[in-house]
């Protein structure tokens, strides 16, 4: 609270912050002499009568630190009083405006060390919807609510509760008055706001800017325009001048920001989805990095240098930090039928633009179709998942046989492989990881991917494995090729 003993009002303060006269809250309610209450002892009940009065007191004499004081002690004894709740709420708003009325240049003599003016509204505004809860019938509470608004400076929200108010007393001159007072006031606002000119436009997409950069030669893009266009060159796309920024260096102008989304709300609310349709595409929709055919149950180094893929690495990145890892299937000349969903686990910006990644990879899904968006392509992706015998049948019995036979043969076969690669670090650290990366072995469709993540295969040949809905049939040619590996470390 504040220091000072006796905050009363300077005479002939100057006006509020909000520049409305407040209504209907210069006096508090006497608090009713009646020891009605069952579970409160007639000395308890008697303390808190005292309490309010003292309250009131402090609220007539302009002393209203203790006044909230003594109506908080008070709430503490019977919380959510109707009365309590709405003196307190009257002190707090009286408060609020005398801190606003207050001349800067008093802080000097008599400085302050409490709440600010916004926080004291705040809790005003918290006991005035209490008390409406408790007494939606009764006017006072829509006039502190309303009170309570126009100190945080919430017009439209004042009116609308001024107008709740007026359904219940259309003649209350309190209501009335605050009435005529929020609605010039959002008309004199509506009046202030700038004209919508192309001054607030990104000149590399022609709208209104979202999350704007102004870079040191003094002009303004947004963020993702301007690091799209730093893709090719590193020079203003206006004045040409060298840039020595990067996204990791350079931060939104919070002003210009806030100026564009307060008073164009709409047209930026426009802009948000829109970004956010590109780093959130959808559950069915995935960014393709097209590169190689990945397996799930990988985790490998990428180098990311192109722009398209720059770009789009940006975006995954404010997303869902995942894509598609395709290839080009070399039967067909395009994108091939399946790929699999990786993961950026780690993601490290480089200062030349470029970004190095880690991924891992996780499920696999069938290209349904793509298209091309800003240079890289996305993808409409349906789900795979391998189709197993129904528990308890003699098929789903014989595959989970296998998967422990095949899962106790991988173990055997990298503690050879890894006695073998001895003096080979970079082998070893493959191995290491890919054993670390082992599945369990309820997860059959899982560990037959991983099963086939041990040797080398073609790409053709991997592909032809994500096409593969039949787990036995991946644990078959996954067997064959460790059998084969290992055959051929032991000719060595």
């Amino acid at each position: 609270m504040s220091t000072e003993a006796s905050p009363a009002p300077a005479a002939a303060p100057p006006p509020t912050t909000s520049g409305l006269n407040l209504e209907g809250f210069d006096d508090a309610e006497d608090f009713p002499w009646e020891n009605g209450e069952g579970s409160m002892s007639w000395e308890r009940y008697s303390h808190l009568y005292d309490l309010v009065q003292m309250g009131n007191k402090a609220f007539h004499e302009n002393r209203l630190d203790e006044a909230i004081n003594c109506y908080s002690r008070a709430n503490n004894i019977k919380p959510g009083d109707p009365i309590i709740l709405s003196n307190r709420c009257a002190a707090y708003i009286k408060y609020s405006e005398y801190l606003k009325k207050r001349p800067p240049s008093v802080s000097e003599y008599r400085p302050l060390s409490g709440l600010d003016p916004t926080t004291h509204a705040g809790l005003a505004l918290k006991d005035a919807e209490k008390v409406i809860s408790l007494r939606a019938n009764s006017v006072t509470s829509y006039v502190l609510k309303a009170n309570a608004l126009i100190l945080l400076e919430k017009y439209d929200l004042a009116r609308d509760v001024v107008y709740s108010g007026l359904q219940i007393d259309p003649l209350s001159n309190p209501l009335l008055n605050l009435e005529r007072s929020t609605s010039s006031a959002i008309g004199r606002r509506n009046l202030g706001k700038p004209l919508r000119t192309d001054d607030f436009d990104c000149t590399l997409c022609l709208k209104l800017l979202y999350k704007p950069i102004t870079t040191p030669c003094g002009h303004s893009f947004c963020c993702s325009c301007l690091f799209q266009s730093m893709d090719r060159s590193n020079r203003c796309p206006l004045c040409r001048t060298v840039l020595l920024i990067s996204p990791r260096t350079c931060a939104v102008s919070v002003t210009l920001n806030n100026i564009i989304q307060k008073n164009f709300p709409e047209e930026y609310a426009e802009r948000k989805c829109e970004h956010e349709s590109l780093t959130n595409p959808g559950v069915d929709l995935l960014p393709l990095f097209v590169m190689d055919v990945t397996l799930p149950c990988q985790k490998f180094q990428l180098n990311i240098f192109e722009p398209r893929y720059r770009l789009m690495v940006r975006r995954i990145m404010e997303g869902n930090r995942r894509m598609g890892m395709v290839i080009i299937d070399s039967t067909t000349g395009s994108i091939a039928d399946y790929g699999c969903e990786v993961e950026v686990t780690d993601c490290e910006p480089l200062p030349d633009g470029r970004f190095f990644l880690e991924v891992e990879s996780s499920r696999r899904c069938r290209i349904l179709q793509n298209w091309d968006q800003d240079g890289y392509r996305v993808a409409e992706v349906e789900w795979i998942q391998d189709i197993y015998p129904a528990e308890g049948t003699v098929e789903r019995n014989d595959l989970q046989e296998m998967i422990t036979r095949a899962a106790a043969y991988a173990k055997q076969w990298m503690r050879t492989a890894q006695e073998v690669a001895q003096g080979d670090r970079i082998r070893l650290a493959e191995l290491f990881k890919a054993e670390g990366m082992m599945p369990s072995t309820q997860d059959p469709e899982r560990f037959s991917f991983w099963l086939a993540t041990l040797t080398n295969r073609r790409p053709s040949e991997r592909l032809e494995l994500l096409r593969i809905r039949d787990t036995k049939e991946r644990l078959r040619r996954g067997l064959l090729h460790l059998k084969a590996q290992e055959q051929g470390c032991r000719l060595k």
